[in-house]
């Protein structure tokens, strides 16, 4: 399957804030979390929408497999 490519500065612009879209990175893969009521307003507990997580993920109290359950939006560049 082939993803569409977005800059950081795209993906910076899905916060929930810039643009209704409130999108995520986590090993270079950007999902929608829009939907999650744990990501209102673009924040989760500390961390912020528009954004890659990877180096944020290992002091989350969940593992990556939380991401299996959003839709993949695309790829970073």
């Amino acid at each position: 399957m082939v993803h569409i490519q977005y800059s950081k500065q795209q993906l910076a612009l899905r916060n929930g804030q810039d643009k209704p879209q409130i999108w995520v990175a986590y090993r270079g893969v950007i999902y929608d979390v829009s939907d999650s009521r744990l990501w209102r307003n673009g924040k989760h507990y500390e961390h912020w929408a528009g954004q890659d997580l990877t180096e944020e993920l290992p002091a989350a109290p969940h593992t990556e497999t939380v991401f299996e359950k959003f839709l993949v939006v695309g790829v970073l560049k």
